[in-house]
């Protein structure tokens, strides 16, 4: 099948996980994937597989997993150690028909106790150290059977000893169906388990489908986003069905990832935007990491236009670009919008992008009964395919945010004349007298090259209290904070804390209610 055959079909019949490798070592066997890390499931594979291989260990593992006992429509929780075998592992129990739950490694014992609950007796794929981490929770009880994905534990079943059982043929997820199921960021409370379809897999699909069409010709791409999260499904589908050498990386040390490009020399970077304002300072490294790359994107969060522009401008190719995609774990991609050199510079960083032709329709609904504006922003909505089924076991939770197709993001913005999205700050997160804290985060880290991340939440008082980090944990200089800080008289003194010590999600970003609820139980200092 050629590309376009293939994009046809995925279309009319759904994003099947469990095939998607299969299909690609169809077109082109030799394909290349190159790791920074072992496979903890298949430590003999080593890092550099080719997809016929990839497809290969997947049909082995699906035959494992089947005669673990696991079925099609079976709920099967994976967690374990951050590890592209974690996408291997669910890609293979998608082949057989079961419905792969993703919980991030990050989550605590008691996080993953309730979520096991709400599942109501799934299988569990685990290793031993996330078994030794979980003793405190009744695993045995909660989840049949439990998988190691390798060694042995009593009560547990481990995937090693169950090497060379017989093959089993595909089972498809019907369209609207279940076919794998993430959770949220748990920053108000308990992680919501997000429900997708073979549908709004696949519909997810068609932005970055496009943005790929746009390359003239096969650039290796670097992922390095989280294992458990929506997006790198859609990220592994879309390599691998568009026939590209992919670098798959579990590393964020800069210093090593440094040395990972400078080896494999990547076309496209899609990263996290936390990871990505981490490596800037490899934009001023000698070895130009970043010399070969001519497109780099991000979903998940808006990124400091800071970070664009030395990204940018560190590519040694003609025509670089940023790809900045606006979207969440319910609504995938939704707008988009793409920066070079010279318009990186200049970028309104709450500028997050406009739909894109045959995706997903956006809009801007009031508030207060007044017409949402600049001043006035109010909720951004999304409609499309790509909207998740359900939130398994809490439809009342997802029935609150749906309004009839319209999806209601929890983001506050407002949209230009021209039709640009405008997102201004989670809802959840405004703070009394401040426009944006999103914004005024993007401005101060454009002015004080020193921060290292700065984020704006809400103290006790419901005062806008900016808690800084910088490069090395040096102390910043008092004098320039308040020359910089000058123009954002609502903002208290800064609070000054180790990045080490910022609460982050799977997805590295800040939580930030956790941290007002740290900061706001005691007074800024000065």
């Amino acid at each position: 099948m050629n590309g376009f055959t293939i994009w046809r079909s995925v279309r009319q019949r759904g994003l099947f996980l469990g095939t998607v490798p299969e299909t690609a070592a169809a077109r082109k066997s030799s394909t290349p994937l190159t790791l920074d890390h072992d496979l903890d499931v298949l430590p003999e594979a080593g890092r550099r597989l080719t997809v016929a291989e990839l497809a290969d260990h997947v049909d082995d593992l699906a035959g494992r997993l089947w005669s673990a006992g696991i079925r099609p429509g079976r709920h099967i929780a994976i967690h374990k150690a951050a590890n592209f075998d974690v996408w291997v592992l669910a890609t293979a129990a998608a082949r057989i028909g079961a419905v792969p739950v993703m919980l991030s490694p990050a989550l605590d014992g008691a996080t993953v106790g309730a979520l096991l609950r709400r599942l109501d007796q799934p299988a569990l794929l685990t290793d031993l150290h996330k078994l030794d981490a979980l003793a405190d929770v009744p695993v045995m009880d909660l989840a049949k059977p439990v998988i190691t994905v390798s060694g042995d534990r009593p009560g547990a079943i481990s995937l090693a000893g169950l090497a060379g059982t017989p093959r089993v043929e595909p089972v498809s997820r019907p369209k609207d169906e279940p076919a794998l199921i993430t959770h949220t960021s748990g920053t108000t409370g308990l992680p919501k388990l997000v429900v997708h379809t073979p549908r709004s897999m696949a519909a997810r699909l068609k932005p970055q489908w496009w943005l790929l069409s746009l390359m003239r010709k096969r650039e290796t791409i670097a992922i390095h986003i989280s294992f458990v999260h929506s997006r790198m499904f859609a990220a592994m589908a879309l390599a691998l069905l568009k026939e590209l050498p992919v670098l798959l990386m579990k590393e964020s040390d800069p210093d090593r990832v440094a040395a990972f490009f400078v080896e494999h020399r990547p076309g496209f970077i899609e990263a996290l935007p936390n990871s990505l304002m981490e490596w800037e300072c490899l934009t001023e490294d000698p070895r130009k990491p970043f010399a070969s790359v001519k497109y780099f994107s991000s979903t998940f969060d808006a990124i400091h236009p800071r970070t664009m522009s030395r990204l940018v401008n560190s590519s040694e190719r003609r025509g670089a670009l940023y790809f900045q995609i606006y979207g969440q774990s319910e609504v995938g991609p939704a707008v988009g919008r793409a920066y070079v050199r010279k318009s990186a510079r200049r970028a309104d960083g709450r500028c997050v992008g406009w739909a894109m032709p045959g995706c997903a329709k956006v809009r801007v609904v009031s508030r207060d009964g007044s017409r949402p504006s600049e001043t006035n922003p109010g909720f951004i909505e999304v409609a499309w395919d790509g909207l998740a089924k359900t939130y398994l076991a809490e439809q009342d939770r997802y029935d609150a945010n749906r309004f009839g197709d319209w999806w209601r993001t929890g983001d506050v913005g407002y949209r230009t004349r021209r039709g640009c999205l405008h997102m201004l700050d989670r809802e959840v997160d405004m703070i009394p007298g401040v426009r944006s804290a999103l914004e005024v985060e993007d401005v101060l880290l454009s002015r004080l090259e020193e921060l290292s991340e700065l984020v704006v939440v809400r103290g006790r008082k419901s005062e806008a209290v900016p808690v800084i980090c910088t490069h090395g944990d040096r102390p910043v200089d008092r004098g320039r904070w308040r020359k910089a800080v000058a123009d954002f008289p609502q903002l208290a003194d800064p609070i000054q804390v180790p990045q080490a010590e910022l609460p982050r999600t799977a997805t590295l970003k800040v939580q930030r209610i956790a941290l007002s609820r740290r900061f706001g139980e005691q007074p800024t200092t000065n």
